[in-house]
C-alpha cells in the first residue's frame, strides 16, 4: 500500500523539519522545500496527495499559488499556514480554495487532524466565490490572540456559505463589526447591509420597522413604508440585541424564517424574504428561554452558527495592537499623533475593561485629543483609569496590603466595574446569570485544562455529576480538547 505524500513549502528550515518528523511518525511520506517554484514543479509533475504551504516565501506568495494549483489539479487539497494572523489572510485562503487555514504557531495535533480530514474528504472540486476586495489596511477586526484567530477562521469559512449566524458577546466587544465582516466578505456583499437594534425600538413599532406597513394600516400611516426586510433584499439583515425582541415580534420573525416570506402591516400580498439573517445579543438566550422570555424554536432557527465574541479581558495580548490602531485612526481623523511607551501598554493590560473594546477606543481618542505629551506613559494611563475612592464599607471587602487579593474581593471589584459600565439608564435584568456565567466559564475551562480534557476527572474535581458538567460545557460553549494543552 502506497503511503500518502505530503508536500511542504516553508522558507523556515526548522518548521519544515518539525513538520516532516511529525508527519513521518504518523505514517506519511513527506517532501519539503523552501520556495514556491519547487513546490509548483512537484504539483505540475503530479506528485503529492496534499500540499501544506506558508504564505510568505522568498519567490512567491503562497496564497497566489493556490488558484494555479486548483486549475491544474482541482482535487489536490491545500492547507495554508501563516504568521500573518489577520482576518484577510484567513478570508483569502478560504476564498482561493484552501482546505484549511492554520495561524502560526499551531498545535501539531491540530495539523495532523487537518491532514487526516483533508486526505479523507470527498475528491470533489469546490467552486470558490469571487474574492472580496483587498482591504488589508482597513481590517474591521483587530487582534492576533488565539480567540480572535478562531473567529477569523469561522468568518472565512462562512464567506462561502449563506448560513444564519448568532453572535453573542458583551456590550462593546464588536458584534456589529463581525456582522459587517460576514457581509462584506460573503456571497451577499453586493447587496445592502441593514442593521436594526431591537432594544432601541418601541414595542408597538417593531413589526412595522421589520416588515413595513401599508397606507392606512394604523393612525399616522399616510404612505406605504418599506420595512428592513425589504431594504435588505438580496443582502444581510442584522438583528442586534435580538434578546430584547418582544414575544409577538418573535412569533412573526419565526414565521418568516420558516416560510421564507412575510406580509407588511396592513398588507395582504406575501413578499419574498431574500435576506441573510445575522443576529446578536449580550444576553444568555438559554436563560431567557428558561424564563419564558425567548422562544426556543426561534433560538434554534437563529443559532445555526454560533459565534462567541470574547470580552477584552480574555484577549489581553491584543490590547497593544488595538490601542495603536485606535491612535492611528484618531490621527487620520485630524487629532494629534500619539504613541504609547511600554509602561503604558503594561498598565492597559492590568485593567479589567468592563466596557471592552469600545472603552479602549474611547480612551485612546480622549488621550489623542487631550494629552499634551506625544509619548503616553504609564502615569498618564494610571490617571485616566483611576477609579474614585469607594465609600467606606465592611473591613472584609477592603483588599489587604499585606497579602494577595482574595477571590471574594476580586469578584466584588469586577461586579462593581460591571454595574458601573451598565449604569446608562437602559437597565440590566440578567446580572445574576451573567456574573455566574463569568465565574463558571473560567472555572470549568481551567479545570478541563488541568485534567487534559478528561471530563470524568474534571467532574470529580468540581464535585459535579458528569451529565451536569457536559450540559454546562454545552451551554457555556466551552471548547474541549483531549490530550496536551
Amino acid at each position: 500500500m502506497t503511503l500518502p505524500t505530503v508536500l511542504i513549502a516553508d522558507d523556515d528550515r526548522s518548521i519544515r523539519t518539525v513538520l516532516t518528523q511529525a508527519l513521518g511518525r504518523s505514517g506519511y511520506q513527506v517532501r519539503s522545500t523552501g520556495n514556491a517554484a519547487t513546490l509548483w514543479r512537484w504539483v505540475e509533475d503530479g506528485e503529492g496527495d496534499l500540499v501544506i504551504t506558508d504564505v510568505v516565501m522568498p519567490d512567491e506568495n503562497g496564497l497566489d499559488l493556490i488558484p494555479r494549483i486548483k486549475r491544474i489539479r482541482p482535487d489536490l487539497r491545500v492547507v495554508v499556514m501563516s504568521a500573518q494572523s489577520t482576518l484577510m489572510t484567513a478570508v483569502k485562503a478560504t476564498q482561493r480554495g484552501a482546505f484549511e487555514y492554520l495561524p502560526k504557531p499551531f498545535d501539531l495535533r491540530e495539523l495532523l487532524s487537518v491532514v487526516g480530514r483533508a486526505l479523507a474528504a470527498p475528491s470533489e472540486p469546490t467552486l470558490s466565490p469571487p474574492e472580496a476586495k483587498d482591504t488589508e489596511e482597513r481590517l474591521p477586526l483587530i487582534g492576533r490572540s488565539p480567540a480572535m484567530q478562531e473567529i477569523y477562521r469561522t468568518i472565512a469559512r462562512l464567506t462561502t456559505a449563506d448560513l444564519t449566524v448568532m453572535i453573542n458577546g458583551e456590550s462593546g466587544t464588536g458584534k456589529e463589526l463581525v456582522a459587517r465582516a460576514l457581509h462584506d466578505y460573503g456571497k451577499r456583499r453586493a447587496g445592502s447591509f441593514v442593521a436594526i437594534n431591537m432594544a432601541a425600538i418601541p414595542r408597538e413599532l417593531i413589526e412595522s420597522e421589520l416588515f413595513g406597513h401599508e397606507r392606512g394600516a394604523f393612525t399616522g400611516a399616510t404612505n406605504r413604508s418599506q420595512g428592513r426586510f425589504e431594504q435588505a433584499n438580496g443582502g444581510t439583515l442584522f438583528l442586534d440585541e435580538i434578546g430584547d425582541m418582544p414575544p409577538e415580534a418573535q412569533t412573526r420573525l419565526l414565521r418568516v424564517l420558516q416560510e421564507g416570506e412575510f406580509t407588511s402591516v396592513g398588507g395582504r400580498q406575501p413578499i419574498k424574504a431574500n435576506v441573510r439573517i445575522i443576529a446578536a445579543t449580550h444576553r444568555d438566550l438559554r436563560t431567557s428561554i428558561r424564563q419564558g422570555l425567548f422562544r426556543e424554536d426561534l433560538f434554534y432557527r437563529l443559532n445555526v452558527v454560533p459565534i462567541r465574541l470574547p470580552p477584552l479581558r480574555e484577549r489581553m495580548e491584543d490590547i497593544a495592537l488595538l490601542a495603536r490602531h485606535f491612535l492611528d485612526r484618531a490621527r487620520e481623523d485630524g487629532l494629534p499623533s500619539k504613541s504609547l511607551d511600554q509602561g503604558a501598554i503594561d498598565r492597559l493590560k492590568q485593567y479589567g475593561w468592563p466596557g471592552n473594546v469600545r472603552e479602549l477606543e474611547n480612551l485612546m481618542r480622549r488621550l489623542a485629543a487631550l494629552c499634551p505629551e506625544e509619548v503616553i506613559n504609564a502615569e498618564v494611563i494610571e490617571a485616566e483609569l483611576a477609579d474614585p475612592l469607594p465609600a467606606p464599607g465592611p473591613a472584609a471587602s477592603v483588599p489587604q496590603d499585606n497579602g494577595p487579593e482574595t477571590l471574594a474581593s476580586a469578584v466584588e471589584r469586577h461586579i462593581k466595574d460591571f454595574l458601573a459600565a451598565h449604569n446608562d439608564g437602559m437597565g440590566v435584568t440578567d446580572v445574576y446569570d451573567k456574573i455566574i456565567a463569568e465565574v463558571e466559564r473560567p472555572l470549568i475551562r481551567l479545570t478541563l485544562a488541568a485534567t487534559r480534557g478528561n471530563q470524568i476527572k474534571a467532574a470529580s474535581m468540581l464535585g459535579l455529576n458528569r451529565n451536569t458538567l457536559r450540559k454546562k460545557i454545552r451551554d457555556l460553549e466551552i471548547p474541549v480538547v483531549r490530550g496536551l494543552m
